[in-house]
């Protein structure tokens, strides 16, 4: 990877706070740095790395931050976006959030985890739950020893310590898919995808291995399964925790937790999606002077699921006013400030349909964004239901002491980018 120095900036290109690693590129060239972003964005062709003649550069975008890595020599550019991500998730770990005033409050142990996670340009330790248990934000009396770093640091399972115990053990994982859908104005779905992960949070004693089973395609293809349902998964990222080569030989994901909460994997499936709440407009105007709106929902899958915290923002010209409105359940709200229409639904069983009527007065003089119509977007979850049937086939726990875990699976699924456009 080799990489010449980290840099914090803000967005004016202020240096916050900086290490150099290698010494073979001086600290000044961070000044050309922000020249380069306002120029590529100005050509429209705005990319995450950036050179000059000395140098690349190297960086990501949080909140109101730059955090830039610098290097001479020909890096191994995805690995040092790797690290950049992980350093944003320390920090947020250690800091909550990550901005401007954290940084200059938190000068010193920033300097003790910068020192830390690299050594010479190469990424050493960047597990924020271990590296808490040794660099710590409460203060030392000069007479007490600094606290050593644990074992873990340099165990093949540096994300896990030894000696952890519960007096419950307990293994909760919940299957979360995202609908992604845009679908024209004449009704037609233009695109659909489901992007899923699972998550976990493990209250586990020990150093036990887990052991999970999906209806994953290529497993029921190479056993010869027939019965059930199978899923081809795409685009399949693991925890570091998994044993990658065991899951290859027999599609089985084993791995050692870390305690308590992260993200085991996370997939993606191309399939077409069919529209799980179907919404229908009818939008009247009348001599620029008023405008009426009929909209439909209906809930596309079956009774036995039900969706909650529904919200469909329905876009309004910026200058209507006097709104009026009537719906068969739930309730509106007119947000002038977001030129939006939020109908809620708490509850939207399957197989229903559901109705709104609005009234908007409009100035007699047309606005400019006359044109303009932005699609309406639905937010949902729908709880023990999955759009792609991805199931967990088992989930098992295996440790030396041979104590019993109670393993909780939960399916949720929830809107992506969820679009239907307007006439």
């Amino acid at each position: 990877m080799s990489c010449s120095a980290v840099f914090v900036l803000d967005l004016k290109g202020k240096v916050l706070i900086s290490r150099d690693y290698r010494g073979d590129l001086p600290l000044s060239i961070i000044e050309k740095f922000l020249p380069l972003v306002i120029d590529s964005e100005d050509e429209g062709s705005a990319t995450p790395v950036l050179q000059c003649e000395e140098a690349s550069f190297m960086y990501i975008r949080h909140e109101n931050l730059y955090v830039v890595a610098t290097s001479k020599k020909n890096a191994n550019v995805a690995l040092v976006f790797v690290f950049l991500h992980k350093l944003v998730e320390i920090f947020v770990a250690y800091f909550k959030r990550l901005e401007e005033e954290s940084i200059r409050d938190n000068f010193v142990i920033i300097y003790e985890l910068l020192d830390e996670v690299m050594d010479d340009g190469y990424p050493q330790f960047t597990e924020a739950q271990i590296l808490q248990e040794y660099i710590t934000q409460t203060g030392r009396k000069l007479e007490v020893a600094a606290p050593k770093p644990p074992m873990t640091v340099t165990n093949a399972v540096s994300w896990r310590s030894e000696g952890i115990k519960h007096s419950k053990n307990e293994v909760f994982l919940d299957v979360v898919e995202k609908v992604n859908l845009l679908v024209s104005a004449s009704g037609h779905v233009l695109h659909s995808d489901i992007t899923g992960s699972v998550q976990m949070r493990v209250y586990l004693s020990g150093m036990p291995e887990l052991r999970l089973g999906l209806n994953d395609k290529v497993l029921f293809e190479s056993s010869s399964r027939r019965k059930g349902k199978s899923v081809e998964l795409e685009d399949v990222k693991f925890h570091q925790c998994v044993k990658l080569a065991r899951f290859e030989n027999d599609r089985t994901i084993s791995f050692i937790p870390p305690d308590g909460e992260f993200e085991l994997m996370s997939y993606r499936l191309s399939q077409n999606v069919k529209p799980l709440i179907w919404v229908e407009s009818v939008i009247e105007r009348h001599s620029h002077s008023r405008v009426e709106y009929l909209i439909k929902a209906k809930s596309m899958f079956k009774q036995r699921s039900t969706a909650t915290n529904v919200i469909i923002n329905v876009p309004v010209p910026s200058d209507a006013d006097s709104p009026k409105f009537k719906v068969s359940t739930g309730s509106c709200k007119y947000e002038p400030q977001h030129n939006n229409l939020k109908w809620m639904i708490k509850n939207f069983p399957g197989g229903k349909e559901f109705f709104l009527r609005a009234h908007f007065n409009l100035p007699s003089v047309q606005g400019d964004d006359a044109d303009m119509k932005p699609p309406i977007q639905v937010e949902f979850e729908i709880p023990y239901f999955t759009t792609s049937g991805i199931q967990v086939r088992y989930l098992k726990v295996v440790d030396k002491s041979g104590y019993e875990a109670l393993p909780w699976v939960r399916y949720i699924t929830q809107n992506g980018d969820y679009q239907i456009r307007t006439l």
